[in-house]
């Protein structure tokens, strides 16, 4: 046999190698993901956090531009997330004591994460101000006519949802404690409402700090971790959004 021909039957098993090596590339990434999400809570948070920023710039028809921005800061942060991550690993493996550095290393990532974190939500706020003055005016004054109905709706399913999830995990009774908080989901929602109901953006904007306000106090009183919080805040906020675009998308309002 030929050089040749002994090069081209060697041809396809080098393709599914090379195949190979990068599926078992990817599955490591992905890996590294998924342990990030499970040990940090500060990765959860982010992914909630993109979640809903990314539903929010199909929900308000964003420029092009605008959308290119957010996914690159989304994506930016939760790399900076998995970096620190990295960062924290590699200190407590070569780390034996608690040696001053080693706190330097970490408190310098997670610095990083915070700085591009706040970086993200002030331009974030610019991008969606402008979107709701401008392009998705329409969109605010629409939604500004749901009926109080819709409201009532929106809270009895918050709170079904509430007691069905901590059924589901078992933990908690319907109005202290459990895997969900249902003090934030409803903080939330109403939250949500009073943004959309409101002819001020400033009130709109109170009212999301008096939820974070009541969400910090389910924290600070020892009734919830800060990861049962976040749960909560995240029914509160699905519920609302999937109700808004229900709305929209079906042409429920006038």
């Amino acid at each position: 046999m030929s050089v040749p021909e002994r090069e081209r039957e060697r041809t396809p098993h080098r393709r599914r190698a090379g195949s190979s090596r990068l599926i078992a590339s990817v599955n490591y990434a992905f890996n590294g993901i998924i342990y990030a999400a499970r040990s940090q809570p500060n990765m959860r948070l982010h992914l909630f956090a993109a979640f809903f920023v990314l539903v929010a710039t199909l929900f308000l028809h964003l420029q092009r531009v605008y959308v290119v921005v957010i996914v690159l800061l989304v994506g930016l942060v939760l790399s900076l997330e998995l970096m620190n991550t990295a960062i924290e690993a590699i200190v407590d493996l070569l780390t034996l004591s608690h040696h001053p550095l080693a706190k330097v290393a970490k408190d310098a990532a997670a610095g990083a994460v915070l700085t591009t974190s706040v970086t993200a939500v002030v331009v974030g706020y610019l991008i969606f101000y402008e979107a709701i003055s401008h392009g998705g005016a329409q969109v605010y004054e629409q939604l500004r006519s749901v009926s109080l109905s819709v409201v009532f709706v929106a809270m009895l399913a918050t709170i079904a949802a509430t007691i069905l999830l901590k059924a589901y995990v078992g933990r908690g009774s319907p109005l202290r404690g459990g895997a969900v908080s249902g003090h934030a989901a409803l903080a939330f929602v109403a939250a949500c409402f009073i943004f959309v109901l409101s002819s001020s953006p400033l009130v709109g904007t109170l009212g999301f700090v008096l939820a974070l306000l009541v969400a910090q106090s389910r924290v600070e009183g020892g009734i919830h971790t800060i990861m049962e919080v976040v749960y909560g805040t995240a029914v509160g906020a699905v519920i609302a959004m999937t109700i808004f675009l229900v709305l929209r998308v079906g042409h429920i309002l006038p």
